[in-house]
């Protein structure tokens, strides 16, 4: 099933999510399969809860389509469940990044090249594993999801300044998606 993804303006993407338990979600497997299914039908490659209206602390990527840049990304498809990063570190550098909460948006971003992180996958199996590069970017990004934080809280203020009007039509519903959004300032009755 594919979720309507939550568009700017939303405060379910303001909000830091609350860690989830087992016995809270015992069809966590089928809500982790609409979740793929959901990034992939918006072209994504990452997806967290709080962008189709779940305020929990989960996320999932897919990096294979960066395999051809780096191909330890062949096969990186991943589910992160109560993650919480331990550290980053390394080189920040910058990335024109987007977010499908925040469509025709595209902003360079400086991040740090590598994170360690602590999560558990959709079995309740628990990792900490450090990633970098592009995969590392991609947790980064999604983690900020679930901390009720987005990436345009990383651009100067004068970028935020000249981004506010699109920002605004994007809460609106002013913007042409080939994928259902749900917009939180949208007039009823369209």
């Amino acid at each position: 099933m594919k979720f309507p993804i939550i568009a700017y303006g939303d405060p379910v993407l303001r909000k830091k999510a609350p860690s989830i338990e087992p016995a809270e979600y015992p069809h966590i497997k089928a809500l982790v399969a609409d979740m793929f299914e959901t990034m992939y039908g918006a072209r994504g490659v990452g997806l967290a809860a709080p962008q189709v209206g779940l305020s929990m602390r989960l996320f999932v990527v897919d990096a294979t389509v960066f395999d051809d840049e780096e191909p330890e990304l062949k096969d990186f498809k991943k589910v992160f469940i109560n993650a919480s990063i331990l550290e980053e570190n390394g080189e920040e550098w910058v990335f024109n990044e987007g977010c499908l909460s925040i469509p025709d948006v595209r902003e360079d971003v400086s991040r740090q090249e590598t994170v360690k992180i602590s999560y558990y996958d959709e079995n309740w199996k628990h990792y900490e594993e450090t990633f970098s590069g592009m995969a590392a970017r991609i947790i980064q990004h999604e983690y900020d999801h679930i901390e009720g934080k987005l990436f345009t809280d990383k651009l100067t203020p004068l970028r935020k300044r000249l981004l506010e009007k699109k920002l605004n039509d994007i809460a609106k519903g002013n913007v042409s998606v080939d994928y259902k959004m749900k917009f939180p300032a949208a007039k009823k009755g369209r």
